[in-house]
């Protein structure tokens, strides 16, 4: 990764969350590390508002929410980032609106970075079969059973899917995502 403020200069990232719930640092490492980087990072969710973060099982900050997912496209947008939290995924899984906009970045070959349980959104939108990727530990079965060849890594990058396991990972996490992310340049005109 370069040192460079302008590495993702022009490009725009998505960061999928659900309204009741998300794991709050797995969103604000990584979204000030696509800001850092010169990206611009904007909040999407299932509902217009605010998105409520969570440190664990407290409550922490709520988060104003950019766009509607069902308002929105992965065409809008040069790549994507799901926080993690059980909470999160768990409900974007259930919500066809995420996991076809999850599926669109895909379908466009454009990268995306997920975190924790947030693998969870991948396997129900059918994305992960064939790829070497990281989770929460028990979500490992859960992969396998999806045709993913799941690993207990630190992070892995495969195919423009970055992932790594869990807060602890962030560091190495976000340095992995720029970096990912950088190399797809923007393909929105």
């Amino acid at each position: 990764m370069t040192n460079s403020t302008q590495t993702l200069r022009g490009r725009k990232v998505a960061f999928l969350v659900a309204p009741e719930g998300f794991e709050q640092v797995e969103l604000t490492e990584p979204w000030k590390a696509v800001a850092e980087a010169g990206g611009t990072p904007e909040l999407v969710s299932t509902a217009s508002g605010e998105a409520q973060g969570f440190n664990h099982l407290d409550k922490a900050d709520t988060f104003t929410v950019d766009q509607v997912v069902s308002d929105v496209s992965g065409a809008d947008y040069d790549a994507l980032v799901l926080p993690g939290g059980v909470a999160n995924p768990d409900f974007l899984r259930t919500e066809p609106d995420a996991v076809s906009f999850t599926r669109g970045f895909f379908d466009q070959g454009k990268p995306v970075a997920v975190i924790c349980h947030g693998p969870w959104t991948l396997i129900e939108a059918d994305v992960v079969r064939g790829r070497r990727i990281t989770s929460w530990p028990s979500l490992a079965t859960d992969l396998r059973n999806a045709g993913a060849d799941w690993v207990d890594e630190q992070v892995v990058t495969d195919q423009g899917l970055v992932s790594s396991r869990n807060p602890d990972d962030l560091p190495a996490f976000c340095a992995a995502l720029v970096e990912e992310f950088a190399a797809n340049g923007p393909s929105r005109g």
